[in-house]
Protein backbone atom coordinates (compact mmCIF):
# COMPACT_ATOMS: atom_id res chain seq x y z
CA UNK A 1 0.00 0.00 0.00
CA UNK A 2 1.86 3.24 -1.25
CA UNK A 3 1.28 6.21 1.41
CA UNK A 4 -1.27 8.21 -0.52
CA UNK A 5 -3.13 4.89 -0.42
CA UNK A 6 -3.37 4.75 2.97
CA UNK A 7 -5.22 7.67 3.62
CA UNK A 8 -8.01 7.52 1.13
CA UNK A 9 -10.47 5.32 2.60
CA UNK A 10 -14.28 5.88 1.35
CA UNK A 11 -17.11 6.44 4.49
CA UNK A 12 -20.31 7.65 3.94
CA UNK A 13 -21.18 11.09 3.65
CA UNK A 14 -22.57 11.24 7.24
CA UNK A 15 -19.07 10.97 8.49
CA UNK A 16 -17.98 14.26 6.72
CA UNK A 17 -20.51 16.15 8.84
CA UNK A 18 -18.92 20.27 9.63
CA UNK A 19 -22.67 21.79 9.14
CA UNK A 20 -22.60 21.73 12.76
CA UNK A 21 -26.00 24.10 14.45
CA UNK A 22 -25.47 27.49 15.66
CA UNK A 23 -26.08 28.60 19.97
CA UNK A 24 -26.76 31.69 18.61
CA UNK A 25 -29.35 31.56 16.01
CA UNK A 26 -31.15 34.31 16.79
CA UNK A 27 -28.30 36.70 16.17
CA UNK A 28 -27.29 36.91 12.59
CA UNK A 29 -24.25 36.35 10.80
CA UNK A 30 -22.17 39.21 10.07
CA UNK A 31 -20.01 37.40 7.27
CA UNK A 32 -17.12 38.96 6.41
CA UNK A 33 -13.32 37.44 5.81
CA UNK A 34 -10.40 36.53 8.33
CA UNK A 35 -6.84 36.36 7.72
CA UNK A 36 -6.84 38.80 5.11
CA UNK A 37 -2.91 40.07 6.39
CA UNK A 38 -1.38 37.82 9.54
CA UNK A 39 -1.81 41.31 11.92
CA UNK A 40 -5.33 40.68 11.57
CA UNK A 41 -4.78 37.67 13.91
CA UNK A 42 -3.11 38.38 16.65
CA UNK A 43 -2.74 35.59 19.15
CA UNK A 44 -1.15 35.98 22.64
CA UNK A 45 -0.85 32.93 25.17
CA UNK A 46 -1.70 32.92 29.02
CA UNK A 47 0.97 30.57 30.66
CA UNK A 48 -0.68 27.86 33.35
CA UNK A 49 1.86 28.77 36.14
CA UNK A 50 4.31 31.74 36.92
CA UNK A 51 7.86 30.51 35.86
CA UNK A 52 10.71 30.43 38.94
CA UNK A 53 13.36 32.16 37.31
CA UNK A 54 16.08 29.55 38.17
CA UNK A 55 16.21 26.04 36.71
CA UNK A 56 17.71 24.03 33.74
CA UNK A 57 15.35 25.24 30.77
CA UNK A 58 15.16 28.57 29.09
CA UNK A 59 11.82 30.16 29.11
CA UNK A 60 11.92 32.01 25.04
CA UNK A 61 9.06 34.72 24.68
CA UNK A 62 8.86 34.78 21.14
CA UNK A 63 6.55 36.74 18.37
CA UNK A 64 6.32 34.93 15.26
CA UNK A 65 4.80 36.23 11.88
CA UNK A 66 2.93 33.96 9.25
CA UNK A 67 5.17 30.64 9.94
CA UNK A 68 3.28 26.87 10.91
CA UNK A 69 4.21 25.66 13.83
CA UNK A 70 6.47 22.65 12.27
CA UNK A 71 8.46 24.96 10.71
CA UNK A 72 8.88 27.07 13.34
CA UNK A 73 10.10 24.35 15.63
CA UNK A 74 12.37 23.02 13.10
CA UNK A 75 13.70 26.44 12.77
CA UNK A 76 14.44 26.93 16.54
CA UNK A 77 15.93 23.82 16.88
CA UNK A 78 18.44 24.14 13.86
CA UNK A 79 19.42 27.65 14.96
CA UNK A 80 19.96 25.87 18.44
CA UNK A 81 21.53 22.95 17.26
CA UNK A 82 19.33 20.60 19.67
CA UNK A 83 16.55 18.03 18.10
CA UNK A 84 13.33 19.37 17.92
CA UNK A 85 12.02 16.98 20.80
CA UNK A 86 14.11 19.33 23.41
CA UNK A 87 11.69 22.05 22.46
CA UNK A 88 9.01 22.77 24.52
CA UNK A 89 5.62 24.46 23.77
CA UNK A 90 2.51 24.81 25.59
CA UNK A 91 0.34 24.64 22.19
CA UNK A 92 0.40 24.69 19.02
CA UNK A 93 -0.43 28.43 17.29
CA UNK A 94 -2.02 29.33 13.97
CA UNK A 95 0.27 30.16 10.72
CA UNK A 96 -1.27 33.13 9.52
CA UNK A 97 -1.25 35.09 12.34
CA UNK A 98 0.95 37.02 14.71
CA UNK A 99 1.27 34.54 17.73
CA UNK A 100 3.29 35.48 21.10
CA UNK A 101 4.34 32.20 22.90
CA UNK A 102 6.24 30.63 25.28
CA UNK A 103 8.56 27.73 24.10
CA UNK A 104 11.27 26.23 25.93
CA UNK A 105 14.80 25.03 24.97
CA UNK A 106 18.00 23.71 27.12
CA UNK A 107 19.90 26.04 29.56
CA UNK A 108 23.30 25.49 27.24
CA UNK A 109 21.46 26.97 24.13
CA UNK A 110 21.65 30.39 25.70
CA UNK A 111 24.78 31.49 23.82
CA UNK A 112 22.99 30.83 20.83
CA UNK A 113 19.91 32.87 21.54
CA UNK A 114 20.67 36.00 18.82
CA UNK A 115 20.53 33.11 16.16
CA UNK A 116 16.78 32.35 16.04
CA UNK A 117 15.79 36.10 15.21
CA UNK A 118 14.02 36.63 11.90
CA UNK A 119 12.02 39.04 9.64
CA UNK A 120 9.78 36.82 11.09
CA UNK A 121 10.53 35.88 14.49
CA UNK A 122 11.30 38.03 17.30
CA UNK A 123 13.15 37.22 21.02
CA UNK A 124 11.03 39.33 23.24
CA UNK A 125 12.04 38.03 26.76
CA UNK A 126 13.99 35.36 28.47
CA UNK A 127 13.13 33.77 31.97
CA UNK A 128 14.38 29.87 33.31
CA UNK A 129 12.03 27.24 34.94
CA UNK A 130 12.99 24.03 36.47
CA UNK A 131 10.50 21.89 33.86
CA UNK A 132 10.30 21.34 30.06
CA UNK A 133 7.43 23.05 28.79
CA UNK A 134 4.72 20.59 27.94
CA UNK A 135 1.48 20.44 25.58
CA UNK A 136 -1.08 21.98 27.89
CA UNK A 137 0.35 23.87 30.02
CA UNK A 138 -1.34 26.73 28.88
CA UNK A 139 -4.04 28.15 30.72
CA UNK A 140 -5.46 30.18 27.92
CA UNK A 141 -5.37 32.42 24.69
CA UNK A 142 -6.00 35.89 24.24
CA UNK A 143 -7.35 37.20 20.71
CA UNK A 144 -7.27 40.58 18.71
CA UNK A 145 -9.02 39.92 15.51
CA UNK A 146 -9.93 42.07 12.62
CA UNK A 147 -12.97 40.87 10.45
CA UNK A 148 -12.92 42.47 7.22
CA UNK A 149 -15.69 42.59 4.53
CA UNK A 150 -18.65 43.47 6.64
CA UNK A 151 -22.14 45.10 6.64
CA UNK A 152 -22.93 48.72 7.87
CA UNK A 153 -24.97 47.20 10.78
CA UNK A 154 -22.16 44.61 11.71
CA UNK A 155 -20.52 46.65 15.05
CA UNK A 156 -24.14 46.42 17.12
CA UNK A 157 -25.01 42.84 15.26
CA UNK A 158 -21.07 41.79 16.74
CA UNK A 159 -22.24 44.12 19.99
CA UNK A 160 -25.44 41.36 20.62
CA UNK A 161 -23.41 38.62 19.99
CA UNK A 162 -20.66 39.68 22.64
CA UNK A 163 -23.24 40.06 25.04
CA UNK A 164 -24.89 36.28 24.17
CA UNK A 165 -21.60 35.02 24.58
CA UNK A 166 -20.63 36.15 28.09
CA UNK A 167 -24.05 35.64 29.10
CA UNK A 168 -24.78 32.05 28.11
CA UNK A 169 -21.54 30.52 26.29
CA UNK A 170 -20.80 29.05 23.18
CA UNK A 171 -20.41 25.84 21.70
CA UNK A 172 -17.16 24.29 22.33
CA UNK A 173 -16.55 22.58 19.08
CA UNK A 174 -13.67 21.12 17.96
CA UNK A 175 -12.52 23.73 14.43
CA UNK A 176 -12.38 22.09 11.29
CA UNK A 177 -8.59 22.59 11.40
CA UNK A 178 -8.79 19.79 13.31
CA UNK A 179 -9.98 16.68 11.07
CA UNK A 180 -7.20 17.78 8.21
CA UNK A 181 -7.14 19.29 4.89
CA UNK A 182 -10.48 17.82 3.46
CA UNK A 183 -10.94 16.02 6.63
CA UNK A 184 -8.26 13.16 5.32
CA UNK A 185 -6.90 12.85 8.98
CA UNK A 186 -10.18 12.54 10.06
CA UNK A 187 -10.95 9.50 7.65
CA UNK A 188 -7.36 7.84 8.68
CA UNK A 189 -8.23 8.01 11.92
CA UNK A 190 -11.75 6.27 11.45
CA UNK A 191 -9.50 3.92 8.64
CA UNK A 192 -7.27 3.14 11.45
CA UNK A 193 -9.97 2.16 14.42
CA UNK A 194 -12.33 0.11 12.09
CA UNK A 195 -8.25 -2.16 11.04
CA UNK A 196 -8.84 -1.23 7.74
CA UNK A 197 -5.30 0.38 7.63
CA UNK A 198 -2.70 -0.30 9.92
CA UNK A 199 0.14 2.46 11.56
CA UNK A 200 2.53 0.67 9.31
CA UNK A 201 0.44 2.10 6.35
CA UNK A 202 1.51 5.19 7.35
CA UNK A 203 4.44 7.48 6.05
CA UNK A 204 7.17 6.88 8.22
CA UNK A 205 8.84 9.91 8.28
CA UNK A 206 5.70 11.44 10.34
CA UNK A 207 3.87 8.53 11.50
CA UNK A 208 3.67 9.29 14.61
CA UNK A 209 2.47 12.80 14.39
CA UNK A 210 0.22 11.51 12.28
CA UNK A 211 -1.58 8.73 13.96
CA UNK A 212 -1.87 11.08 16.90
CA UNK A 213 -3.10 13.56 15.51
CA UNK A 214 -5.80 10.85 13.05
CA UNK A 215 -6.93 9.04 15.99
CA UNK A 216 -7.37 12.38 18.19
CA UNK A 217 -9.53 13.73 15.02
CA UNK A 218 -12.16 10.71 15.60
CA UNK A 219 -12.50 11.61 19.01
CA UNK A 220 -13.18 15.85 18.12
CA UNK A 221 -15.64 14.70 15.57
CA UNK A 222 -17.34 12.00 17.70
CA UNK A 223 -17.69 14.98 20.44
CA UNK A 224 -19.00 17.31 18.03
CA UNK A 225 -21.78 15.55 17.22
CA UNK A 226 -22.56 14.77 20.90
CA UNK A 227 -22.69 18.38 21.46
CA UNK A 228 -24.83 18.70 18.09
CA UNK A 229 -27.38 16.44 18.94
CA UNK A 230 -27.36 17.97 22.69
CA UNK A 231 -27.78 21.51 21.06
CA UNK A 232 -30.36 21.17 18.60
CA UNK A 233 -32.78 19.13 21.32
CA UNK A 234 -32.39 22.88 23.43
CA UNK A 235 -30.25 20.67 26.13
CA UNK A 236 -26.96 22.80 26.01
CA UNK A 237 -28.08 24.27 29.71
CA UNK A 238 -29.97 21.46 31.06
CA UNK A 239 -28.81 19.14 33.58
CA UNK A 240 -29.92 15.71 33.04
CA UNK A 241 -29.42 12.48 35.51
CA UNK A 242 -26.52 10.87 34.12
CA UNK A 243 -24.62 13.53 33.12
CA UNK A 244 -21.05 13.74 33.59
CA UNK A 245 -20.61 16.93 35.25
CA UNK A 246 -16.98 18.69 35.41
CA UNK A 247 -15.99 20.49 38.55
CA UNK A 248 -14.58 24.17 37.58
CA UNK A 249 -12.23 24.96 39.98
CA UNK A 250 -10.87 21.13 40.47
CA UNK A 251 -11.31 20.03 37.08
CA UNK A 252 -13.03 16.73 38.96
CA UNK A 253 -15.80 15.37 37.17
CA UNK A 254 -18.63 12.99 38.56
CA UNK A 255 -21.97 11.90 37.54
CA UNK A 256 -24.99 13.63 38.35
CA UNK A 257 -27.89 11.71 40.28
CA UNK A 258 -26.32 8.76 40.18
CA UNK A 259 -27.48 6.31 43.25
CA UNK A 260 -30.53 8.31 44.14
CA UNK A 261 -34.07 7.62 44.56
CA UNK A 262 -36.51 8.70 42.16
CA UNK A 263 -37.14 11.63 44.47
CA UNK A 264 -33.52 11.87 45.36
CA UNK A 265 -32.20 11.84 42.07
CA UNK A 266 -35.00 15.05 41.13
CA UNK A 267 -33.68 17.08 44.37
CA UNK A 268 -30.04 16.55 43.42
CA UNK A 269 -30.18 17.14 39.54
CA UNK A 270 -32.30 20.61 40.51
CA UNK A 271 -29.32 21.13 43.19
CA UNK A 272 -26.46 20.54 40.12
CA UNK A 273 -28.86 22.76 37.83
CA UNK A 274 -28.07 25.61 40.49
CA UNK A 275 -24.49 25.00 40.56
CA UNK A 276 -24.02 24.66 36.75
CA UNK A 277 -26.25 28.14 36.56
CA UNK A 278 -24.10 29.41 38.80
CA UNK A 279 -20.82 28.06 36.86
CA UNK A 280 -19.60 25.70 39.53
CA UNK A 281 -20.51 22.91 37.55
CA UNK A 282 -20.02 22.13 34.17
CA UNK A 283 -21.84 20.06 30.96
CA UNK A 284 -19.23 17.74 29.22
CA UNK A 285 -19.49 15.69 26.32
CA UNK A 286 -16.63 12.39 24.90
CA UNK A 287 -13.53 11.82 23.95
CA UNK A 288 -14.32 8.37 24.02
CA UNK A 289 -11.42 6.31 25.54
CA UNK A 290 -10.83 3.48 28.32
CA UNK A 291 -10.51 5.71 31.02
CA UNK A 292 -12.89 8.15 30.11
CA UNK A 293 -15.59 8.60 33.01
CA UNK A 294 -18.99 7.31 31.68
CA UNK A 295 -22.38 8.65 31.85
CA UNK A 296 -25.35 6.76 32.64
CA UNK A 297 -29.26 6.31 32.01
CA UNK A 298 -30.44 8.72 28.65
CA UNK A 299 -27.20 10.57 28.72
CA UNK A 300 -25.17 7.23 28.10
CA UNK A 301 -27.90 6.54 25.35
CA UNK A 302 -27.63 9.51 23.61
CA UNK A 303 -23.91 9.21 23.32
CA UNK A 304 -23.94 5.69 22.23
CA UNK A 305 -26.14 6.67 19.77
CA UNK A 306 -23.50 8.62 18.26
CA UNK A 307 -20.88 6.04 18.03
CA UNK A 308 -23.98 3.65 16.22
CA UNK A 309 -24.51 6.23 13.54
CA UNK A 310 -20.67 6.53 13.29
CA UNK A 311 -20.44 2.63 13.33
CA UNK A 312 -17.69 2.97 15.86
CA UNK A 313 -17.89 0.31 19.47
CA UNK A 314 -16.46 1.70 22.42
CA UNK A 315 -14.08 -0.76 23.18
CA UNK A 316 -12.29 -0.01 19.79
CA UNK A 317 -10.47 3.04 21.30
CA UNK A 318 -8.56 0.20 23.32
CA UNK A 319 -6.45 -0.67 19.98
CA UNK A 320 -4.53 2.67 20.78
CA UNK A 321 -5.30 2.94 24.32
CA UNK A 322 -2.00 5.31 25.11
CA UNK A 323 -3.38 7.55 22.16
CA UNK A 324 -7.00 7.17 22.57
CA UNK A 325 -7.38 6.93 26.80
CA UNK A 326 -10.58 9.28 26.69
CA UNK A 327 -11.73 12.02 28.57
CA UNK A 328 -14.37 14.58 29.27
CA UNK A 329 -14.64 18.43 27.75
CA UNK A 330 -17.17 20.96 28.48
CA UNK A 331 -20.05 21.45 25.77
CA UNK A 332 -19.42 25.21 26.37
CA UNK A 333 -17.21 27.49 26.26
CA UNK A 334 -17.52 30.97 28.19
CA UNK A 335 -15.20 33.79 26.69
CA UNK A 336 -13.87 36.52 28.90
CA UNK A 337 -13.44 40.12 28.36
CA UNK A 338 -15.37 39.66 24.77
CA UNK A 339 -15.88 43.31 22.75
CA UNK A 340 -15.85 44.78 19.84
CA UNK A 341 -14.71 47.98 18.17
CA UNK A 342 -14.60 50.10 14.61
CA UNK A 343 -11.39 49.50 12.66
CA UNK A 344 -10.41 50.49 9.64
CA UNK A 345 -10.54 47.57 7.54
CA UNK A 346 -13.82 46.41 9.32
CA UNK A 347 -14.34 45.05 12.82
CA UNK A 348 -11.74 43.92 15.22
CA UNK A 349 -13.02 41.79 18.32
CA UNK A 350 -11.07 40.74 21.37
CA UNK A 351 -11.37 37.76 23.82
CA UNK A 352 -9.77 35.32 25.87
CA UNK A 353 -10.53 31.51 25.87
CA UNK A 354 -9.49 28.73 27.69
CA UNK A 355 -6.97 26.27 26.42
CA UNK A 356 -7.95 24.02 23.54
CA UNK A 357 -10.87 25.82 22.83
CA UNK A 358 -11.44 27.72 18.93
CA UNK A 359 -11.38 30.96 17.98
CA UNK A 360 -12.11 29.99 14.67
CA UNK A 361 -15.04 28.35 16.43
CA UNK A 362 -16.45 31.44 18.32
CA UNK A 363 -15.45 33.35 15.13
CA UNK A 364 -18.07 30.94 12.93
CA UNK A 365 -20.76 31.20 15.32
CA UNK A 366 -20.53 35.34 14.82
CA UNK A 367 -20.40 35.05 10.97
CA UNK A 368 -22.60 32.55 10.81
CA UNK A 369 -20.13 31.00 7.97
CA UNK A 370 -17.15 28.68 8.23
Amino acid sequence: MTDSDSTSTSFPSSEYRSDWPFLTEGIPGIGGTLKHEPEDFVVEEIPLYPFSGEGEHLLLWIEKRDIAAEKFTRHIARELNVSPRDIGVAGLKDRRAVTRQWISVPAKCEPLLAQIETKRISHLETTRHKNKLRTGHLKGNRFSIVIRDIGSDALATASAFCASALRTGLPNYYGEQRMGHDQETLKTGFALLRGEIKPRDLPSSSRAFLLRMSLSAVQSQLFNEVLADRLQDGLMHTVLPGDVMQVIESGGVFVAGVDSTDDHQAADIATEQIRMDNREIALTGPLFGPKMKSPSGVVAEREAAVLERYGIAVDQFQIYDRLTSGTRRPLLVFPEEMHTTADEHGLRIEFTLPSGSYATVALRELMKSD
